[in-house]
């Protein structure tokens, strides 16, 4: 082959391996594991360049650790149940299944020209049956081990397509699909018993070394531990007969207790219910209350409402000091008891709310400098110091937690309630109304009440027949599968018709990569040897609600008998990458509304027709916005190497890279020139001692510094040292031995990078067998010395010149070479140095 072509290369490689079956991964005793996973795509039908990116840094992983002597799990699979399937079909008559697997068979078919060293043998998509089947075993053994439960719990119900919405898919109080006006319902739901696990899911992350510190924050923040007060305030009695006599509040700033002006309970506050079933104003205001968003920013956003209940509570305090009570929309039931106490002086909503209802505002703190902020609440950070004006350890400075401590202990001992640590995190609720997820298997008997199915009933496979026609979820409307036989009594019963959430898809599947194809969850043998994964990579999204369901459901995995206790943290090292971004390409349409253009159709700034478009820079890639590039076209054009190395060289992997064309070509006439090199390299051109020996030591530094670079994910500059060391290559007048023994080592360096030039390089120079079998080559160290350094002459402080001298020259004799510099002799211009300074290795200072 005279030139480089990227598309005969790649497709002959990409056969060698396959038929070599090289990256097939089998339990191997003798060798140590190494287990490297890409947190798993979901099926929209196109590959894009974050995925290229992602799963490039993956392959890079797995590669080298391969050639460094371990045995390699690299697997791939499909997060395929959840919504947008079931809108697909909803839009065009099709089936969720159809639509699944339909745009699994195009990714895996973009994929796999990329050349990833992946177990295709181990695929498998979380809507075969195979899988959530088993998953359905786990679900019942964590039902046996009381890790699941049924509860009644307040959700977001779109009245339209009748189903349940996580907070994220309510918008502006509305349904995201279907626009409706979102209710809040109470339904009966499942549950993980996830919060049972809070203390040791927070302490577990400082042994976390190899995660990142921010995304350990975001879940330590998540799990929210708290220490504050537990106590009730009286009502006081009236003409009205209730079944309460007291609200019970939780609140981690005891300190300010003495600043109450008001009680708020939830509109789902047993209280706030049995008031709405005597008060159709009431029950009107809860009802309303329900329609408001249950994202912290939505209800930081809200306008704060509130209806006064007409009853009063008496501060522990002070019995003379009444409290009014208020229902009011911005505390939700999940949260502490569902009752606070308002001190507006010191929290934003408490401030506005009064504000509102003209209630009183106690300042209980000021700030030790500085003047109290008008028309605002003072919030300072806990660890700030402020002067208590009214605190329960007298006027005097301390910090907020200091207050927080000195107020428990002063209520404590005055018996107005208990010192309490809660945690922020709530049990995880598994049940969605919809169909494509995996069924819940369990039955509801009227005699028996609710009953787990038997296993060997497994898998409770989806009906196939349904239609999506009439909104809400199709398992309730179809009977031949909703009807059933009590697995108990036999009598006639009903399937549970809810299904889990995607996240329980995505929060054991790394295990299962272990043994897909076990008839358990997991084959323990296979899970001891494989478990945990050594380096995960993904994107910071998922650093809370993914990574943290993962960690519970090891836990429990573990508890029932399903992982060995090693693998209770399941992720060793994890490592968050940043975007792939574009310009955006905008021109404004007659409304002056935005018209986006893909880059295809923009050079040199402007349209084919001459219009000049606005640019703007750096921006995420995304579909609505046509800044994407398409890797198939990519690859296409100028290969997959190609597109791997650009996306690698750019910036480090955690920062953003910014695709443009000058930097995907210029990455393609790099690859073309070390292919040009290693062709043009003659074995037989005669030995040169002294440049053999320059180009050798440049071979070894490229060794090293590769290799660090790899290792500590360092992608980008290692393939700065590999661009250097091919100049070094392209320059030298070594001889031919020496040239091709640097030229097999470039390839080796290059081949987690650019697999299939690092291929044919090899080959093309007579390497034995496939470089990806070959053993990662190793710096000599002796080679790493040199026998010369170059020291730099400081005269009073400014460089004047250098000097190149043997690295074990005596400092004596540095001086008299430096002294003798004409550099040194003309800024001296005759003047005597009082001192001469030399730093073995580093510098010559001179001082006059």
């Amino acid at each position: 082959m005279s030139r480089y072509s990227a598309a005969e290369i790649e497709a002959k490689w990409q056969e060698a391996w396959d038929k070599a079956g090289i990256f097939r991964a089998e339990v191997a005793q003798d060798k140590p594991k190494y287990y490297v996973l890409e947190m798993f795509p979901y099926p929209s039908g196109r590959i894009h360049m974050g995925h290229v990116r992602n799963y490039t840094m993956g392959d890079v992983v797995a590669r080298y650790k391969s050639s460094t002597g371990h045995n390699v799990l690299h697997p791939m699979g499909w997060d395929a149940f959840g919504m947008p399937a079931e809108n697909a079909a909803m839009a065009s008559g099709g089936h969720p299944k159809e639509w699944t697997y339909n745009n699994i068979a195009d990714m895996r078919g973009q994929m796999k020209p990329l050349g990833l060293s992946i177990d295709w043998s181990r695929e498998f998509a979380t809507c075969d049956p195979e899988y959530y089947g088993q998953q359905q075993a786990l679900f019942l053994d964590f039902l046996d081990k009381g890790l699941v439960y049924r509860k009644n719990a307040v959700v977001n119900w779109d009245p339209v397509d009748m189903t349940v919405l996580a907070n994220e898919q309510v918008e502006n109080g509305r349904g995201w699909r279907s626009g409706a006006l979102v209710e809040r319902r109470e339904l009966t739901q499942w549950f993980f018993k996830i919060s049972d696990f809070s203390e040791d899911l927070l302490e577990a992350l400082d042994g976390l070394d190899d995660w990142p510190a921010k995304v350990k924050l975001m879940q330590a923040n998540w799990i929210g531990k708290s220490r504050g007060l537990q106590f009730s305030f009286g009502l006081v009695e009236g003409e009205e007969e209730l079944g309460h006599d007291r609200v019970e509040v939780y609140t981690t700033r005891p300190d300010t207790l003495l600043g109450a002006s008001f009680v708020g309970i939830s509109a789902d506050h047993p209280l706030a219910k049995e008031l709405a079933a005597k008060d159709e104003k009431i029950a009107a205001f809860c009802e309303e209350c329900r329609k408001g968003g249950t994202t912290e920013e939505a209800i930081e956003t809200a306008e704060k409402l509130g209806y006064d209940t007409g009853l009063k509570a008496r501060h522990p305090f002070d019995n003379a000091w009444e409290l009014p009570v208020y229902i009011a929309n911005f505390i939700l039931m999940d949260y502490g008891t569902g009752a606070i106490f308002g001190c507006p002086a010191h929290d934003p909503r408490d401030y506005e709310f009064a504000s509102k209802y003209e209630l009183p505002i106690v300042t209980t703190f000021e700030p030790v400098e500085g003047e109290y902020p008008a028309g605002e609440a003072f919030v300072p950070l806990k660890s700030e110091k402020v002067r208590y004006v009214r605190g329960f350890a007298g006027e005097e400075v301390q910090t907020g937690e200091q207050g927080v401590d000195a107020a428990i202990d002063f209520c404590e001992a005055n018996g107005v309630g208990r010192g309490v640590t809660k945690f922020r995190l709530r049990d995880w609720g598994l049940s969605r109304q919809r169909y494509w997820g995996c069924p819940i298997p369990v039955v509801h008997c009227a005699d028996c009440g609710v009953v787990p199915e038997k296993k060997e009933n497994l898998p409770i496979r989806l009906p196939d027949d349904v239609t999506f026609d009439t909104p809400g979820n199709p398992l309730d409307r179809h009977p031949t599968w909703r009807d059933c036989s009590c697995p108990t009594c036999g009598k006639p019963a009903r399937r549970e018709t809810d299904t889990m959430d995607t996240f329980v898809d995505s929060s054991w599947y790394y295990a299962r990569f272990t043994s897909p194809r076990a008839d358990v969850p997991i084959d323990m043998t296979e899970a001891a040897y494989w478990m945990n994964v050594d380096q995960y990579i993904g994107g910071i999204e998922h650093a809370i609600l993914h990574l943290l369901y993962s960690r519970f459901f090891a836990r429990a995995m573990h508890i029932c008998g399903h992982l060995p206790s090693t693998a209770q943290e399941p992720f060793n090292a994890l490592f968050t990458q940043g975007m792939v971004t574009h310009e955006i390409y905008q021109t404004k349409d007659a409304n002056d509304r935005p018209v986006y253009h893909f880059p295809e159709d923009v050079t040199d700034g402007k349209l084919a027709d001459g219009t000049e478009v606005e640019i703007i820079p750096s921006a995420k890639m995304s579909k609505s916005k046509k800044n994407v590039v398409d890797p198939v076209s990519i690859i296409s054009a100028y290969g997959a190497d190609t597109a791997r190395w650009f996306v690698l060289s750019d910036s480090p992997p955690e920062r953003d890279v910014e695709w443009t064309a000058a930097g995907a070509e210029a990455a393609h006439r790099h690859l073309s020139r070390v292919y040009r090199i290693a062709a043009e390299i003659d074995a037989a051109a005669p030995a040169d001692a002294t440049e053999d020996e320059a180009l050798l030591r440049e071979m070894h530094k490229a060794v090293r510094d590769v290799t660090l670079g790899i290792e500590s994910f360092g992608f980008n500059a290692s393939i700065a040292r590999l661009y250097a060391f091919t100049n070094a290559l392209g320059k030298s007048k070594a001889g031919g031995a020496a040239k091709r023994e640097a030229a097999l080592v470039l390839a080796q360096l290059m081949s987690p990078m650019t697999p299939h030039l690092a291929e044919e390089v090899w080959s093309l120079l007579g390497g034995e067998g496939l470089i990806a079998d070959a053993p990662w080559p190793q710096a000599d160290e002796a080679m790493l010395v040199e026998d010369t350094v170059t020291l730099p002459i400081q005269v009073n402080g400014k460089r004047r010149g250098e000097i190149t001298v043997p690295r074990d020259m005596p400092k004596d004799e540095v001086e008299k070479l430096a002294m003798s510099s004409k550099a040194v002799i003309r800024t001296l211009d005759g003047a005597q140095p009082k001192k001469i300074i030399v730093v073995p290795g580093r510098i010559v200072n001179v001082v006059v």
